[in-house]
């Protein structure tokens, strides 16, 4: 596309989330503002595509409600949000299905909680406590606090290591992307007290309804996609292929970490996680409830039957199985991985039709501690970088880093936000 010859204010690169924030603060405080955005969608990661009928997330996506920025700036019910199972099933090495239910929203499935079943009376104890604490503590508490790995925090709390393997590990390596909680206690803290508060929840059109409808809100032509951007020079930036160049005083960087690092040399890159997700046709539901199903052996790290949640993601009669796994594809992995959901679903799906497969290599940063849950935005002058690598891996981190980096732009700028 061919670029507009005037300067802008403020030149927003990348239409994920961060950068659709960012704009969208900015231009609400009176600046001319347009986003470049490289591929044919905004979103970034959070994408969906339609595959011979069926709703298919970039990925395995949940939707948090407790979000305050998601709060903040998303209508909620215009996403037409169906809600996940407010617990999970846990496959154990026994073959059993443990559920795992917040009795505070399903008080006739307290009974699961029983000690005996899941876990021990005192780690019912330990984990009532700390929920208690994530959940009505103030959130500033809770990121003041030691910065430690959740494993160090969960055995603080008096989790035991058992309840650790059995629960806390199969659940939290589908949030973290890692199988050893080495991820940030501060973080893990935030994640649990929004869990505990919120919904976990998909838009009824599919993740991608999210980015769109942030889009919508900007002014129309204020997105201009197919503008891949090459490297950035004195007056804007260069796209790629020769195509001309976006002027503006002032950028902001708002893609992936990795090309964050090319545009702006110098700038830390943190480490991602790599994921995977298969998607599965089923001639039947194996699980006819919209619930998420881990493994204790982490096989893979979750799975769920999409069109029990969102009944939509699938053609009649048809049921649509995600399942995740960390690590990218390889030969023989999905045969092992359909001899794994074969036993976890107790239903042969060795014969279910593959749908697609999506690789997300930079689905998260890394978050060990140390790790700040926000970091400032100005690289230098005129230079501004925001995005969840700045903030932590969540729609909130990568929300929040674009309110920031706009809220430093406007500083600098000697603008006050409106």
């Amino acid at each position: 596309m061919a670029p507009d010859r005037g300067t802008v204010d403020v030149l927003v690169i990348g239409a994920g989330p961060a950068g659709l924030a960012c704009a969208r603060d900015l231009l609400s405080a009176g600046l001319t503002v347009r986003v470049a955005e490289a591929s044919d969608e905004v979103g970034g990661r959070m994408r969906t595509d339609r595959v011979d009928g069926f709703v298919v997330d970039r990925g395995f996506q949940v939707f948090n409600t407790s979000y305050p920025q998601v709060r903040k700036r998303l209508d909620l019910r215009a996403l037409r949000l169906r809600p996940f199972t407010p617990g999970v099933l846990v496959h154990t090495d026994e073959g059993r299905r443990l559920r795992f239910t917040d009795p505070t929203r399903v008080p006739r499935r307290a009974a699961d909680l029983l000690p005996g079943r899941l876990a021990g009376s005192r780690d019912l104890l330990a984990l009532g406590a700390l929920s208690a604490r994530d959940m009505l503590a103030p959130a500033r508490l809770l990121t003041r606090g030691a910065d430690r790995t959740t494993r160090t925090a969960l055995a603080a709390a008096g989790v035991s290591e058992e309840f650790v393997e059995r629960f806390f590990r199969p659940f939290l390596s589908g949030v973290f992307l890692e199988d050893e909680l080495e991820t940030s206690s501060r973080f893990f803290h935030l994640v649990w007290r929004s869990m505990l508060r919120g919904t976990l929840c998909l838009p009824g059109e599919g993740i991608g309804a999210v980015p769109r409808q942030l889009a919508d809100r900007l002014p129309e032509g204020a997105v201009r996609l197919g503008c891949p951007v090459d490297r950035l020079t004195d007056d804007g930036a260069r796209l790629s292929d020769g195509g001309g160049t976006l002027r503006a005083r002032t950028v902001v960087v708002a893609t992936g970490a990795a090309a964050a690092g090319s545009l702006l040399p110098g700038l830390p890159v943190p480490p991602h996680r790599t994921v995977t997700t298969y998607y599965h046709a089923a001639p039947a539901s194996p699980l006819t409830e919209p619930t998420l199903l881990t493994d204790v052996r982490l096989r893979f790290l979750n799975s769920c039957v999409l069109s029990e949640v969102v009944p939509g993601h699938a053609p009649a009669g048809t049921a649509l199985v995600a399942t995740s796994v960390l690590g990218t594809d390889g030969p023989g992995r999905e045969g092992v991985l359909r001899a794994a959901l074969t036993e976890a679903y107790a239903a042969d799906a060795s014969g279910w039709e593959r749908v697609a497969v999506r690789t997300i290599r930079d689905a998260l940063p890394a978050m060990p501690p140390p790790h700040p849950l926000s970091r400032p935005s100005r690289i230098g002058p005129g230079r501004y970088v925001c995005g969840d690598h700045r903030a932590t891996g969540s729609v909130q981190g990568a929300l929040a880093s674009g309110a920031r980096a706009a809220r430093e732009v406007l500083r600098d700028l000697g603008r006050p936000p409106r």
